[in-house]
């Protein structure tokens, strides 16, 4: 009498299911995606998605942190690349316009667009993680200009980062959002050149 042997499942790769839902989430934006979607999507039942990431919430936080540590826009690198504060945040703005547009599924920066979810934990989330791009922003521009100008040129530099980002997300071509960020630079030209004249 022959005995068959049951082969057992491969166990579930918990790192793996969180690239997996980085794309989902980077996609289609938080309150899009289900729970539903996201245990099709790691091929696994509802209570071993609670079991491995405690909620869509958490599971939600860690794809986030994934993002931010293999997918950000490299803005240390950026800003250390030399050159006039001006060239170096236009060349921001250009680098930022090119990652965003790099993949024709996963447009826009993560981090930026879940600040706009309707679900206020997950946007909350992302807007504290966002906070760590701000302040290497805010420092680079503060060893730059002005203190009186600090504030003002770092709100520019956000919105336009922000502004390029969802600008991806509406299916903005690459080569159009360049030349946006080219045009940005050119009013930084101006503001850096008007705050070193007040200064001296």
């Amino acid at each position: 009498m022959k005995t068959t042997t049951r082969q057992r499942r491969p166990a579930f790769d918990r790192e793996q299911g969180v690239l997996v839902a980085q794309s989902l989430f980077h996609t289609h934006g938080y309150d899009a995606v289900s729970i539903a979607d996201l245990t099709q999507a790691l091929g696994v039942v509802p209570p071993s998605l609670y079991a491995a990431y405690g909620s869509k919430l958490e599971l939600f936080e860690r794809a986030l942190q994934s993002y931010i540590a293999t997918d950000f826009l490299p803005l240390e690198a950026i800003l250390a690349s030399g050159g006039t504060p001006s060239k170096v945040l236009t060349d921001l703005f250009i680098a930022a316009a090119r990652h965003y547009t790099r993949d024709p599924v996963r447009r826009g920066c993560m981090v930026t667009e879940a600040m706009r979810a309707d679900d206020e934990k997950a946007a909350a989330i992302a807007t504290k993680l966002a906070g760590l791009g701000v302040k290497v922003i805010r420092a680079y521009v503060a060893a730059n200009a002005p203190a009186s100008e600090v504030d003002h040129i770092t709100d520019y530099v956000l919105m336009t980062l922000r502004g390029i980002s969802s600008y991806a997300c509406l299916g903005y071509s690459q080569g159009k959002l360049v030349e946006c960020s080219k045009i940005a630079g050119k009013a930084l030209d101006i503001e850096f050149a008007m705050a070193n004249a007040k200064s001296k």
